[in-house]
């Protein structure tokens, strides 16, 4: 059995939100800093062996006081919105009226120009989990990563349809849990807190 811990990164800089910021190398404001070092603290108890982690600087910032041995994985970041990075939604939807509706009514169905659809999101994210769990038999890893990232791994061990992730509430600092045992996964927690997460494998 391979344990994964899925993290998403704690709150960004205040000067994201409300922006297309999935490519963008934002980090964590003030607030999201503490959160992720009682993130840390608090997750002392379980035995981490390795993390994986996105190469964006909020996920590593959230990542740095886990302790164990950390490995960047380029597919663990989050979806590129290709032009619309640094724009805010309401510009987005002034300029791009068509574009936004059919985001916003079917946002797994488009392709950002310049960027990805998130078909592309989820075949890179099973690629990296698949990777991650056979490099890890009898071994508890965390994946510290992105809202898109954590639900499109969770929508696909739950065998959920694409148009179904954004049901998955996936907050700032919140671990996730799935446990593979062979290619079979075994959902035990969603969005939940560490003491949530059980010590042992």
């Amino acid at each position: 059995m391979t344990r994964l811990l899925l993290i998403r990164h704690a709150e960004p800089d205040e000067d994201a939100r409300g922006r297309c910021y999935g490519r963008l190398d934002v980090g964590l404001s003030p607030t999201g800093l503490a959160s992720a070092e009682r993130l840390a603290e608090s997750l002392r108890r379980v035995d981490v062996d390795a993390v994986y982690v996105s190469p964006r600087l909020r996920a590593v910032q959230t990542a740095a006081a886990l302790g164990a041995t950390r490995i960047v994985d380029d597919r663990l970041r989050e979806l590129d919105f290709g032009q619309l990075e640094g724009r805010t939604y309401d510009e987005i939807e002034r300029a791009q009226p068509e574009f936004f509706r059919r985001w916003m009514e079917t946002p797994t169905l488009v392709r950002f120009p310049g960027g990805e659809s998130y078909a592309e999101l989820r075949e890179r994210v099973v690629a990296a989990v698949s990777d991650i769990v056979a490099a890890n038999t009898d071994r508890t890893v965390a994946l510290v990563s992105h809202g898109g990232v954590i639900r499109a791994a969770l929508a696909v061990a739950l065998g959920l349809p694409d148009d179904r992730a954004f049901a998955l509430d996936v907050g700032y600092a919140r671990i996730s849990l799935v446990d593979w045992f062979d290619e079979t996964p075994v959902i035990r927690l969603v969005n939940g807190v560490s003491a949530d997460v059980p010590v042992d494998l």
